[in-house]
């Protein structure tokens, strides 16, 4: 796995495999990128420092930081 992060467009990029992209699918500022098979290999979050901003802000109201679920 490998993840980085791009400052000058805000996109962090999480790679999970090495094979071809057939396809990507966005909904809600996120971008998933399929090979052939439907397995995701890449997925890309843009406006990721509000990604990151929103998803403490859970992390802090929530009693278990550690078991929370984002919707």
């Amino acid at each position: 796995m490998k993840i980085s992060y791009d400052r000058d467009v805000d996109i962090l990029m999480i790679q999970v495999g090495e094979e071809k992209v057939e396809y990507a699918e966005e909904m809600d500022g996120i971008i998933v990128h399929f090979t052939k098979e439907d397995r995701p290999i890449l997925i890309e979050i843009l406006d990721a420092s509000d990604f990151i901003t929103s998803l403490n802000k859970v992390a802090i109201q929530s009693k278990e930081p550690e078991m929370v679920e984002v919707i």
